[in-house]
């Protein structure tokens, strides 16, 4: 009876345990277990040079998101950028997703500028417009070579 007993504590025991240590892999990795309060919506870029996920995302200076993935379409040749964007943000069809970089040097992110039309996107959709980061080294050779002859 008593070998019985602590069998049954051992196992429960065990089993906090495993549930404690999800809890914690789920939390500090930023992970739902059920749901979520964001949506995901695509943006193409000819180039996104610099950026990589995890990256925010922000509307009017503030953070609204982050950068879910960053992949290549093979026939375009276009970045496709995964945007995970808070579900209370509602972002209509002629919004331009741009990717800037903080300060001079700093990190780069997406900015996103909310457009005027009526029309909603859905999650899962794509912004249209968007403009590429500005490639700082390529700026500083075109104005010295051009400013050599």
């Amino acid at each position: 009876m008593e070998n019985r007993n602590s069998a049954l504590s051992v196992g429960i025991f065990l089993f906090l345990g495993i549930v404690a240590l999800f809890y914690l892999s789920f939390t500090l990795g930023s992970s739902k277990f059920i749901g979520s309060d964001q949506y995901r919506l695509d943006a193409r870029f000819v180039s996104s040079s610099g950026l990589y996920t995890g990256a925010f995302v922000e509307v009017a200076g503030v953070v609204v998101g982050s950068v879910g993935s960053i992949r290549l379409d093979h026939e375009s040749y276009e970045a496709v950028v995964e945007l995970h964007l808070d579900k209370r943000v509602r972002l209509q069809e002629d919004a331009i997703a741009s990717i800037r970089t903080s300060g001079i040097i700093g990190e780069k992110f997406v900015k996103i500028s909310p457009g005027g039309s009526e029309r909603i996107l859905e999650p899962g959709e794509e912004i249209v417009e968007t403009e590429s980061s500005i490639n700082l080294e390529e700026l500083i050779s075109k104005y010295i070579f051009e400013s050599n002859d």
